[in-house]
């Protein structure tokens, strides 16, 4: 039996650090969203054992891999189930289209996805409550994928609110061709170097919760911009290049080296892409036209 699914990739249109944890762990305060750019997933129920395969070079296909873990994770507390459950094997095949390492969560969405998947094939045995657990075992955006729909999220990213939907907008990306390392991006930030935001996190977080419908576009930050630009300048050159040739605000997503601008309409984003995919066309940076997912 073969089954399909899509993985989608998410952004952060506003992060911000707002403290480090006794552990090293840094908290956070973030509006996340899924968007419309996705990884393609193939589940095969067949033998006994755990396969990955993937058609990035750059992604490993053994135990390292998210989607190996998270798949192992499942089978593994299936045992302490009341009533176990017999197991059987799966491949497991990605086709990447969300950059990789590019802070829009592609190996978290892939877990997340592999977590979903096998709770329906059993059944159901884990409540939601359950996965999003193991799903903070995995990585700190994990429990995001599994929550759905836009969250803001706090400590460090697994405590997350439901927020209303945030609309029909689309969106330009651009991935400058750089892999980020988190850990590294984390470890260089600066608190003294953090941006005064001009919405305090209170305020912004009573505006979503009570459906007031606040520009989202007057919100965009990234407190881990001054990290990532201090170690990969291009990121930096890049934005600036964006916001001139676009004529609005760029952003960073995550902890890089995604870049994003948000458009109410279809016909003006398609232009600013064609209009970025024509200045870079001999680059190694890639365009993506998409939109945020609210479901």
């Amino acid at each position: 039996m073969i089954q399909n699914r899509s993985s989608p990739a998410k952004i952060n249109l506003f992060l911000h650090i707002t403290g480090r944890r006794a552990d090293g762990f840094h908290e956070l305060f973030s509006l996340m969203t899924k968007i419309s750019l996705a990884d393609d997933m193939e589940f095969t129920f067949q033998g006994r054992d755990i396969q990955v395969t993937c058609d990035h070079p750059d992604v490993p296909e053994g135990k390292t891999n998210l989607a190996h873990q998270a798949a192992a994770l499942f089978f593994s507390s299936c045992e302490n189930l009341a009533q176990p459950i017999p197991m059987a094997g799966v491949l497991i095949h990605i086709r990447k289209h969300i950059p990789v390492g590019g802070g829009l969560g592609g190996g978290s969405s892939n877990a997340a996805t592999v977590l979903k998947v096998l709770n329906e094939r059993y059944g159901r045995p884990f409540s939601l409550e359950a996965l999003l657990k193991m799903g903070l075992g995995l990585g700190a955006d994990v429990p995001f994928f599994l929550f759905g729909g836009p969250a803001l999220a706090t400590g460090v990213g697994e405590k997350l609110i439901r927020t209303p939907d945030l609309g029909l907008t689309y969106l330009v990306l651009c991935n400058p061709g750089i892999p980020v390392p988190t850990v590294r991006v984390f470890t260089e930030y600066d608190f003294c170097l953090t941006t005064p935001e001009k919405y305090t996190i209170k305020s912004v977080s009573d505006a979503l919760l009570q459906g007031e419908g606040i520009d989202i576009r007057q919100c965009l930050h990234n407190d881990l911009e001054g990290s990532s630009f201090r170690l990969y300048p291009e990121i930096r050159s890049t934005k600036e290049e964006m916001e001139r040739l676009l004529q609005r605000p760029v952003t960073m997503s995550g902890s890089g080296s995604t870049l994003f601008a948000l458009f109410s309409g279809w016909e003006n984003a398609k232009q600013g892409y064609e209009c970025l995919c024509r200045r870079w066309l001999d680059k190694d940076k890639r365009f993506f036209l998409t939109a945020l997912q609210n479901g």
